[in-house]
């Protein structure tokens, strides 16, 4: 993997690891458990909306697993 590659997971995952980074993603999920309920869309632009909202907290509250799938990938395709 190059070094630049290598130092780019470094750092989200060292940002992933602080307090911060965890408070944020507990605040982000509450506000994504509140968006989810569809019930107060009332039209359907406000439907379609909220799940662009509830798509952008998804990505980055996947973004850990994310990273890590791809960074195991790129090292077993650089052991191999």
């Amino acid at each position: 993997m190059e070094q630049s590659l290598s130092r780019y997971y470094d750092n989200q995952f060292e940002m992933m690891a602080s307090m911060g980074w965890k408070d944020l993603m507990e605040d982000l999920q509450k506000l994504r458990d509140e968006l989810v309920d569809i019930r107060n869309a009332k039209v359907a632009q406000q439907l379609h909306f909220r799940q662009g909202q509830v798509d952008i907290l998804d990505l980055i509250l996947n973004r850990r697993k994310t990273c890590e799938e791809v960074y195991e990938q790129l090292k077993g395709a650089q052991d191999a």
